[in-house]
Parts: C-alpha cells; sequence; structure tokens
C-alpha cells in the first residue's frame, strides 16, 4: 500500500499535473481533447453497435465498420491518455473515489469485450456480410451500455 501512495504522490508531482494545477487554460483545453476523444468513441461505437444489432440495416456492415473501429480506437486512445492525464491533477483523490474505481472496472470490461467481439470468428462473418449472430449481438448491446457507464461513471466522479 505505502509503494501506491508513493506511485500516487509522484504522478501529483510530475511537470504536466503542475501544469494543469497552475492554468485554468491548459486544464481546460486537455478537459476538451478528453471530451473530443470520448465523442469519437461513442459516436463512432454506438453507430456499429447498432448496425449490429441489426439496426440501419440498409448500410452494410463491411462499409462502415473499418471506419467506425478505426475512430473508436484513436477516441480511445485519446481518452485514456488525456484521462490519465488529468488523473494527475488528484491521484491520491482519485484513487479513493468509488466513481472513478467503478469507471476503471467499466473501463476494463468495456476493453475486454472489444477483445472478445474481434476474436469472435461470427464477428469477422458479420464485418463479410452474414447475419449477426446473438452473441455477436450480445457483445455490441454490452459494448453500448458499457461504453455509455463509463461516460455516467466519468460524470459521477465529480459528485461523488
Amino acid at each position: 500500500m505505502e509503494e501506491l501512495s508513493s506511485l500516487l504522490a509522484a504522478l501529483g508531482g510530475w511537470p504536466g499535473a503542475h501544469w494543469l494545477r497552475a492554468s485554468w487554460i491548459a486544464y481546460l483545453l486537455v478537459n476538451a481533447v478528453h471530451i473530443l476523444g470520448l465523442a469519437l468513441l461513442l459516436g463512432s461505437i454506438l453507430v456499429l453497435d447498432l448496425r449490429l444489432l441489426c439496426g440501419l440495416r440498409q448500410v452494410p456492415l463491411a462499409v462502415i465498420a473499418p471506419l467506425h473501429t478505426r475512430v473508436a480506437a484513436i477516441g480511445v486512445g485519446i481518452a485514456v491518455l488525456t484521462g490519465l492525464w488529468l488523473f494527475t491533477v488528484r491521484p491520491v483523490e482519485y484513487a479513493e473515489n468509488p466513481a472513478f474505481l467503478v469507471k476503471l472496472a467499466l473501463l476494463a470490461a468495456a476493453l475486454a469485450n472489444v477483445g472478445i467481439q474481434h476474436a469472435n470468428p461470427a464477428y469477422c462473418r458479420a464485418l463479410a456480410g452474414e447475419p449477426s449472430t446473438g452473441g455477436v449481438r450480445a457483445s455490441a448491446a454490452a459494448s453500448a451500455f458499457l461504453w455509455l457507464a463509463i461516460l455516467v461513471a466519468g460524470r459521477w466522479i465529480g459528485f461523488a
């Protein structure tokens, strides 16, 4: 536990954390980029999940999946990097915040779900034009729920 406290204190002492604490403009900009990452992620993943759940059938999955998958991945990357940076502003407080811990658990579950979906041969067949199987649809439903729950948990952090 002492090692964790030392690590958190070191994160809080990082120059990037000092910069965010000292400059409301810096914090504002990093937070705005974090929100941009979330928008890219949610905007893309929800369209893809809806299509996998048999909505938007007029749009071929093979056409939209590559673009939406890449945009969602870029969004995740941006959101995680800026989220880590924002975490360094108050790492001890965030590490004790139940909403933050829920957000981390949901993020782990969402990323595991991505891995499961992409490893599923039925997902590859759906991308090739076959109908989505029950497993693919269940993974898409879990994806939509988990990413939206992460958004809610993120908003909850400020109120917990």
